[in-house]
Order: C-alpha cells, then sequence, then structure tokens
C-alpha cells in the first residue's frame, strides 16, 4: 500500500510538471519544435502581397515571412488572409503570426500584440482620370468605396462624419479585390487604398484611365507584425528580428526590391531607436 502511495504521488508530481512545462512553453518554442511557421499575409495587396504569374505568394510581407523562417531555420508556410481575417486567425491557432500591412491601433492592441513599425502607407484616393476630385472635400459629392475592416475605410467615415456629409455615398466591399473591381465597374466614384497599391494598379491596362488623387489629410498608416497579445517572448523575439532587417541590410534590400528605392530614414532611425 505504501508502495502504491508512492507510485501515485510520482505520477502526481510528473503530471503537474508536464503542465507547467506546457504552461511555459510559447510561440517561440512551439513554431522550433513544429519546424514551420504559418504566417499570416493578405495576397491581394500588391505588392505588399498577391500572387505571382505562377501562382505562388510574392510580396514585400510574403519576403519578411521568408526572411523571419530563415532567421528561426524553420519553413516557411504563407497563409492567405482577408483583411478581417487577420486578428482572428491568431486568436484561433491557425497562424503563429501575421505580416500583413496592419496598422497600429490603441483599439486592435486590446487584441493583439504589436511589434516596432516595419512600414508606413499614405492612405489615397484613386478615380478616373476625368473625375472632378482634386481635394479630399470632393468626395463628399461622388461615390466612394474602399475595403471592409480596413484603417483606410475607419479613417474615411470618421472623416466624413466630421465634415458633417456622413456615410450615404459609402460603400464597403468585402476585400480589396472585391473593391478595385467595383471601382472599375463603376459600382463607386473613387475608392481609398494605399499609396503602394494604387501605384501598382496604375500600372496595369486595366486601371490606365484612373488617376492617383488627393491624400487622407494629416495620416500616417504605421503598421506593425501582430502576434498573441500574451506571447510576449515571441513578440520580442519579433522585435529583435526586425532591428536585424536593418542590422543584415534586408529592410533595404526588400524595399529595392519591390519599391525601387531604400527604406526610408525615419523608420530606420525608429527601428533603430526602440532595440
Amino acid at each position: 500500500m505504501e508502495t502504491m502511495k508512492k507510485i501515485t504521488t510520482v505520477l502526481t508530481c510528473a503530471v503537474l510538471a508536464a503542465g507547467i512545462a506546457t504552461a511555459n512553453a510559447d510561440q517561440l518554442d512551439s513554431v522550433i519544435k513544429n519546424g514551420v511557421l504559418n504566417c499570416g499575409v493578405v495576397l491581394d495587396f500588391p505588392p505588399m502581397g498577391y500572387f505571382d504569374k505562377d501562382n505562388k505568394p510574392a510580396g514585400f510581407d510574403v519576403d519578411y515571412c521568408s526572411d523571419l523562417a530563415a532567421a528561426m531555420g524553420v519553413k516557411s508556410n504563407v497563409l492567405n488572409l482577408t483583411w478581417g481575417d487577420r486578428i482572428p486567425s491568431l486568436v484561433s491557432g491557425k497562424t503563429d503570426v501575421v505580416i500583413g500591412s496592419t496598422s497600429d491601433t490603441l483599439e486592435r492592441a486590446k487584441s493583439v500584440g504589436f511589434t516596432y513599425p516595419y512600414f508606413v502607407f499614405k492612405f489615397q484616393v484613386i478615380s478616373k482620370k476625368d473625375s472632378s476630385i482634386k481635394f479630399f472635400d470632393d468626395l463628399k459629392n461622388v461615390k466612394v468605396g474602399a475595403a471592409l475592416g480596413t484603417t483606410y475605410e475607419t479613417e474615411y467615415l470618421a472623416y466624413a462624419e466630421k465634415k458633417g456629409w456622413g456615410k450615404g455615398n459609402y460603400t464597403s466591399f468585402k476585400s480589396e479585390n472585391d473593391a478595385y473591381l467595383g471601382l472599375f465597374q463603376g459600382k463607386v466614384d473613387a475608392l481609398i487604398s494605399t499609396n503602394t497599391n494604387i501605384a501598382t494598379k496604375l500600372q496595369t491596362k486595366e486601371f490606365k484611365d484612373f488617376v492617383a488623387g488627393p491624400f487622407v489629410p494629416n495620416y500616417d498608416d504605421v503598421v506593425g507584425i501582430i502576434a498573441k497579445r500574451s506571447e510576449l517572448a515571441w513578440i520580442n523575439y519579433l522585435n529583435l528580428f526586425l532591428v536585424h532587417q536593418i542590422r543584415d541590410g534586408k529592410m533595404n534590400e526588400r524595399y529595392n526590391k519591390h519599391f525601387g528605392t531604400d527604406a526610408p530614414v525615419d523608420l530606420i532611425q525608429s527601428l533603430r531607436d526602440n532595440r
């Protein structure tokens, strides 16, 4: 009987120890153990994320997934997300990390953890060349659209409300591709998107009759990598990864590949200051 009690005690301690070890394991450990980084990217948002001519994921954010996986010594598995999928994919465990041009808003930071910034966008209007849109406030007289769940949707609606013309002229599209299709088909007269995506679209034959218009006033869209809010060790590792992207020259390499220019000096300085 005494021997049985000892065995039971040993087994109980072993179970408790295993539970503590599991509780202490973090996302960084899990990714390394699994040998695969499940990295979420929005793949209808060129040049940040898109499918190339061979139908393979490509773009600035995709390259950052590859760089992160290489730094960890694991394989990169890029998962295609919509804007609305980004946070739920982390909460559900579908992704380990999302490198998806996610604006670092305080509201989102209630749900997920953000790294240091790795990119800065401008929000801009795209419309037909013969449109009457010269200034941002001209949007009150036309039909306007944007992709659902984006910060530029939020910023446009807040601006329209502040100016008093509301959202009666506004259409929300479920994805970036749907938004541009709606613009091309004339469902809206103007679209709010990012300066990078607009520049990419204007290089295509479909949008040869369109032009980049005014920017959303007084707004820089600063974006970070996101992970589960509770995974502090993982977020610390991701921050260090971003700093190493500068040290190793990878950030400038990726900027030159996708934008033909070095990374902005103020962004590089920001990452250095946060080391």
